[in-house]
């Protein structure tokens, strides 16, 4: 498979809808809708779910496309976790017992809210077995799904490809050969307190983007050539720091935490990989070959959101169900200071909807440029 593109996609909870907005942009732009363009795909966190629903439809890419659109275009918050009164009251008097007499309680609340529905609608619209088929049929090189073990606190990219593909194991960063299933995508999207812990092999795991300090790493283990990624926060921010006199609340600090784990570590990785190939340029490709110089030139395209999702997300918070509301009223995420934690639970039409209105905008806008990026090699 000569093509060695590869496309990463990153996490951000109900954010990660942008990045079907790219996808659907992309395919407009193709010649062959229906042939993959990207035969290794990368995902983390939701990103890990977005890219596994297109790795097991990899012989029809339109069509996974089109499943996509159609997933995040109806979703609402109960189809992710129990967004009802009842399970929110148990969840919350579990937590408020584990707070004032914890000693008591055998069994702690392992998380904040209940994504049991996700892992019912994953296991109803993903055919795992697929993705071997489209290994074998060469419509799919390589495919990973990145997360975070929490014994170990190494950052580990589960994935499943052709024979000849060997694992790797670098400073907390480790490449496992295995064949995917629901319980990768559940533990790659298990966002910390929110969403539960999952057991896989002999280790806990939670969400991808904790402790990836490298992430487009796996798409050049797995040989990538050239690399397309899609954000899902601005990758340049505002340097003015407005004065701010009010005490921030629990919401704007868990938003910090959060937007911290998802986004930091992409911008510095974009980084060193610019320099790299920077330095690489300087040295000429002879030089390289005769010193065995194993760095290669990597082309990288990126695609983030052209405005703030905290603030589009604030637009969007009342279409939460009333309960869900109600919790985030109380720690402050129902108002524009608190719009970076609401958007990455806003799993609602109306906010989904718009990020992939925003994707698809923001990637027509530079069609020129994504064009000349997926032309063959």
């Amino acid at each position: 498979m000569p093509n060695k593109t590869a496309l990463i996609l990153t996490g951000g909870g109900a954010r990660a809808a942008y990045q079907v907005g790219v996808l659907k942009a992309i395919r407009e732009l193709l010649p062959d809708s229906k042939k993959n363009p990207f035969p290794i795909i990368c995902g983390t966190s939701a990103g890990a779910i977005n890219a596994a629903s297109l790795a097991v439809r990899a012989e029809d890419f339109g069509h996974g496309i089109d499943e996509l659109v159609k997933v995040w275009e109806n979703f609402s918050v109960d189809q992710v976790y129990r967004a009802d009164l009842a399970g929110l009251a148990w969840t919350g008097a579990r937590w408020l017992g584990a707070l004032m007499v914890g000693w008591l309680i055998k069994e702690p609340p392992r998380s904040l809210l209940d994504n049991a529905p996700l892992r019912r609608l994953l296991a109803q619209a993903l055919d795992f077995g697929a993705i071997q088929r489209a290994i074998d049929n060469h419509a799919l090189h390589s495919v990973s799904i990145t997360c975070s073990g929490y014994a170990t606190g190494q950052s580990v990219s589960f994935f499943q490809g052709r024979a000849d593909i060997e694992p790797w194991r670098r400073s907390q960063r480790v490449g496992a050969h295995v064949k995917l299933g629901l319980d990768h995508l559940m533990a790659s999207s298990a966002i910390p307190f929110i969403f539960p812990a999952v057991r896989v092999h002999r280790e806990w795991f939670g969400d991808g983007s904790m402790r990836q300090m490298a992430p487009v790493s796996p798409a050049i283990h797995l040989g990538a050539r050239k690399i397309l990624v899609i954000g899902a926060g601005r990758m340049s921010q505002e340097n003015e720091r407005p004065p701010v006199e009010d005490y921030p609340n629990l919401a704007q600090i868990a938003g910090h935490a959060l937007s911290s784990i998802f986004l930091d570590s992409l911008s510095v990785d974009l980084e060193r990989t610019m320099r790299i190939n920077h330095t690489l340029s300087l040295i000429p490709e002879s030089v390289r070959a005769e010193r065995a110089i194993s760095l290669r030139p990597v082309e990288v395209l990126v695609i983030a959101p052209s405005e703030r999702l905290d603030q589009l997300a604030a637009q969007h918070a009342q279409a939460l169900p009333w309960p869900v509301r109600v919790l985030l009223r109380g720690i402050g995420a129902m108002n524009r200071r608190g719009g970076a934690l609401t958007s990455y639970l806003l799993f609602e039409r109306p906010y989904t909807t718009a990020l992939i209105d925003l994707g698809y905008r923001d990637t027509m806008a530079r069609a020129d440029e994504v064009r000349d990026f997926m032309l063959p090699t």
